[in-house]
């Protein structure tokens, strides 16, 4: 009998031949190209109308040009349930690859609105997880782009199971690659918890959004009306939860940020911040390398110990070309804390404002500066502490929800840190606040005062009000000039125990000095400190106040 071939049947008119090798590249261009815009042009112009980029433009605007290597492109959802059978677009909502900023690995994954609102579905979810351990197992840092309404309903508990694998991994990488999330349109229930676990999230300004419950729900269950700005704005989140870290004015603008931060920041915990070269280099002696901002410091603070001063004055001629990239610059704003760079190496920078607050601690700052200090920590960062603080914000606000235990978390920050730790003190250092702002107590590695440097358990005023109570009484009663006794009461307590030098005879400042010298002692002591080594007791993990 003889045998009769069957032939290929023809596909859609104008589809490639896939029975031959070039109609075969063809049609996985065609895919590939399709899975670009999985649901169509008139989706991205959607997108376009409303002043934002698509999901891949904002992978593509953030790495190198060219450096994108994208991963499961082609991942489609498995659902059978109503009816998204017949709805399986490429890529199932989110881009996943990875490439490089400024020639470093990173790897990242963008959500992608477009797809059923960005909702996290079971392939969606793998893709994520995939991405997470490919950087994990790299030691490269992990960015993600977050928009989208939680979970897909249609695919039930499988989503949720997804989302438990993100946040498990978010914890296995916390401390081991920087995780920095990006928020940049409303994002809701599941999808602003990972975010929550990483490191950084960056949000923009009038278009971010994140909350767990939405102004719905929220009327429905308790009849309070909210707008979403309101509920889960990026300014809400910078001034009032304190869940972001940076208030974009744009897109771009966030994308920069995230580009600024990590060059900072190492690749992971075994790996040092990049260096760059550095700017007025310090060789031989201090003073034969004094700029005109160095002397600037001899001058800047005060001679009423009332009077403030804006610390960031002090910082900018601190660091390398003036550059400090601040984190919460809108929150706590009575401390100040951020990233720069001394003779070309990264620093975190942990400072006290005397125009808010006085510089006084309170339960916001110490959180701030708690979470800043252990993620310097985590990633070899070296951290410079500059102090001027008359103590803990007073008040039963502050009492009631917690000073004790919220501020006690700074505390624990700092000695919990075994990175470098430089402490210089410029002014007031009163009380247990001299304890908790990096004090040599509490394992500070180089601690510096200047001469204007008031180290003593509190100010002259209520020190004198205390010690002296009973002979003001007498006076009062003989009717002596109380306020005159007041002054030269307050004059001798001020010569005798508020000053650098009680601290110094101790030990407890490792030298005082001239304003001016301050960079120079910096830049000696991180060449120092470059090689610190540290053991510590085991153990399973400490037990901070959360």
């Amino acid at each position: 009998m003889t045998s009769v071939q069957q032939q290929p049947t023809p596909g859609p008119a104008g589809a490639p031949d896939i029975h031959t090798t070039a109609g075969k590249l063809a049609d996985l261009r065609n895919r590939l190209e399709e899975a670009k815009h999985p649901m169509g042009e008139a989706a991205v112009d959607k997108v376009h109308a409303k002043g934002k980029m698509t999901a891949r433009e904002r992978i593509l605007a953030l790495l190198d040009e060219g450096s994108f290597v994208e991963l499961d492109a082609l991942a489609r959802h498995r659902s059978v349930n109503f009816g998204l059978e017949n709805n399986r677009p490429l890529g199932d909502g989110v881009v996943t690859g990875y490439g490089t900023i400024d020639g470093r690995d990173v790897c990242i994954f963008s959500q992608d609105v477009t797809v059923f609102g960005g909702s996290l579905g079971e392939v969606y979810g793998e893709k994520i997880v995939k991405v997470m351990d490919l950087a994990l197992k790299t030691g490269r840092p992990l960015i993600g782009i977050n928009e989208g309404a939680g979970a897909r309903i249609q695919e039930g508990v499988v989503s949720l199971g997804l989302y438990g694998e993100i946040f498990h991994r978010n914890i296995q990488a916390s401390g081991v690659i920087p995780q920095i999330s990006l928020i940049m349109g409303p994002a809701a229930g599941g999808h602003v918890y990972s975010p929550a676990l990483t490191d950084f999230v960056v949000m923009v300004d009038q278009t971010s959004q994140m909350f767990v419950t939405g102004p719905d729900v929220i009327k429905t269950v308790t009849g309070e009306e909210v707008t979403m700005e309101e509920l889960g704005g990026a300014n809400t989140h910078m001034t009032k939860s304190g869940v972001a870290h940076y208030v974009a004015s744009g897109e771009q603008d966030a994308l920069d940020y995230v580009k600024d931060l990590l060059s900072y920041l190492p690749s992971n915990n075994r790996a040092e911040a990049p260096r760059f070269p550095a700017t007025d280099p310090i060789d031989g002696a201090i003073e034969d390398s004094l700029t005109e901002e160095d002397l600037e410091l001899d001058t800047l603070i005060p001679d009423s110990p009332n009077q403030p001063y804006d610390m960031h004055e002090v910082i900018r001629r601190l660091l390398d070309d003036d550059e400090f990239l601040e984190v919460q610059a809108e929150r706590a704003m009575n401390i100040i804390v951020g990233f720069g760079r001394v003779d070309g190496r990264s620093v975190g920078i942990v400072a006290n404002q005397p125009t808010q607050f006085a510089g006084c601690l309170d339960i916001d700052a110490s959180e701030k500066a708690a979470r800043f200090v252990r993620t310097c920590d985590a990633f070899n960062v070296p951290i410079i502490t500059l102090v001027d603080v008359p103590g803990f914000l007073p008040g039963t606000g502050q009492e009631y929800n917690g000073i004790i235990r919220r501020g006690a978390k700074l505390l624990y920050a700092y000695g919990e840190a075994t990175v470098g730790k430089i402490t210089i003190i410029t002014r007031k250092a009163y009380g247990g606040a001299y304890d908790v702002m990096g004090s040599k107590h509490m394992g500070a590695d180089v601690n510096l005062a200047w001469p204007t440097a008031q180290i003593a358990v509190m100010g002259a005023s209520g020190a004198v009000g205390f010690v002296y109570r009973k002979q003001l009484a007498e006076a009062a009663k003989e009717g002596a000039d109380v306020d005159a006794l007041r002054l030269e009461l307050q004059n001798e307590y001020e010569d005798t125990l508020v000053n650098p030098y009680v601290a110094a005879e101790r030990g407890y400042v490792d030298a005082v000095i001239p304003p001016s010298h301050t960079r120079g002692q910096i830049v000696s002591a991180l060449r120092l400190l470059e090689r610190k080594m540290v053991t510590l007791p085991p153990k399973k993990h400490g037990n901070i106040p959360l």
